[in-house]
């Protein structure tokens, strides 16, 4: 099942399918790209950042930002 990474739940794992084009560059250097495996680690209340576990190393992720990768997840 395909969801945002917005939309994940503390813990779930995926695979990211696709990036928003103007997006793509903006977040390689955060090791987030198509066909990576993600892990969402925590996420804030209230619209604020989500924090995403990727190659063993957490990253912190603005919610737009987030709205804008998909991923796939579940077995």
């Amino acid at each position: 099942m395909e969801k945002k990474l917005s939309q994940m739940k503390y813990e779930e794992e995926g695979i990211v399918k696709r990036i928003s084009e103007g997006l793509k560059d903006k977040i390689a250097g955060m090791g987030i790209r198509e066909g990576k495996e993600i892990k969402m680690m925590t996420k804030q209340p209230i619209k604020g950042p989500v924090v995403v576990a990727v190659d063993r190393a957490n990253t912190s992720i603005g919610l737009g930002l987030a709205d804008k990768i998909i991923v796939e997840v579940g077995k």
